[in-house]
């Protein structure tokens, strides 16, 4: 036989089919459902279990709210009891230790008081013990007034064409038995008004007091203000 006249035999086509539009869900008793219906209760569902999950977030958080705010509160009320605390001790105490601070500034006082005086009759002291050896040394050696006067002299800025020197009358007389070259050069004169250990020098242009109790005077004042002046604290090292 030849291949033309061989026959040749082809599968035959099948048919397709399509699923329905709508399709049904089995319930549980059996009955089913359209779509609509599933999607509603689907929907329903879902809310039900969102409305289940805030209330019970909403529960935990609540707790969970409660304990915090119950920690920091305990917190909180502990730090302003400590601090309520620590005030109420500091103002007890200031109260407590007023009189002690007043009877610690009487005593201030009185040891200020104290060192005033103990100052001042110091000072007292100092000028009662000089005077006497200044006038110890007058009488034993009257010519230092000489030294006092000479010394004035020099810081003139030329010497003075008339000079006069009052001096007390015990202490002139000292002089003149001792220095008699020195009364008519310098013009030495007794005057009672002059104390002893005082002398005046008169010139031409000026009056000066060049006597012990000046320089007394001048020495006591300096000594005063180192006295006055705060003693530096000792190091405890």
């Amino acid at each position: 036989m030849s291949k033309k006249n061989q026959q040749v035999s082809h599968p035959r086509p099948r048919l397709h089919q399509f699923p329905p539009l709508r399709k049904s869900w089995p319930q549980g008793d059996g009955q089913s459902l359209n779509a609509a219906e599933y999607q509603q209760q689907l929907m329903a569902g879902f809310q039900q279990g969102i409305s289940d999950g805030f209330g019970q977030g909403m529960e935990q958080g609540k707790e969970q709210g409660y304990q915090d705010g119950l920690n920091q509160g305990r917190e909180e009320g502990m730090q302003q009891g400590r601090e309520d605390g620590r005030r109420i001790a500091h103002t007890e105490f200031m109260l407590a230790a007023r009189p002690l601070d007043d009877l610690i500034s009487q005593m201030q006082t009185q040891l200020d008081e104290y060192e005033q005086r103990r100052r001042s009759e110091l000072l007292q002291l100092v000028e009662k013990v000089t005077r006497q050896v200044i006038r110890c040394e007058l009488a034993l050696q009257p010519t230092q007034l000489l030294a006092l006067v000479e010394e004035a002299l020099s810081v003139l800025p030329e010497a003075p064409k008339r000079l006069r020197v009052l001096l007390n009358p015990l202490e002139f007389a000292r002089i003149s038995e001792s220095e008699a070259e020195k009364v008519s050069e310098w013009g030495l004169t007794s005057d009672p008004t002059i104390a002893e250990g005082e002398c005046r020098i008169i010139t031409e242009a000026a009056e000066m007091d060049v006597g012990c109790a000046h320089r007394l005077e001048q020495c006591m004042d300096v000594l005063s203000q180192n006295l006055a002046q705060p003693q530096d604290e000792p190091d405890a090292s």
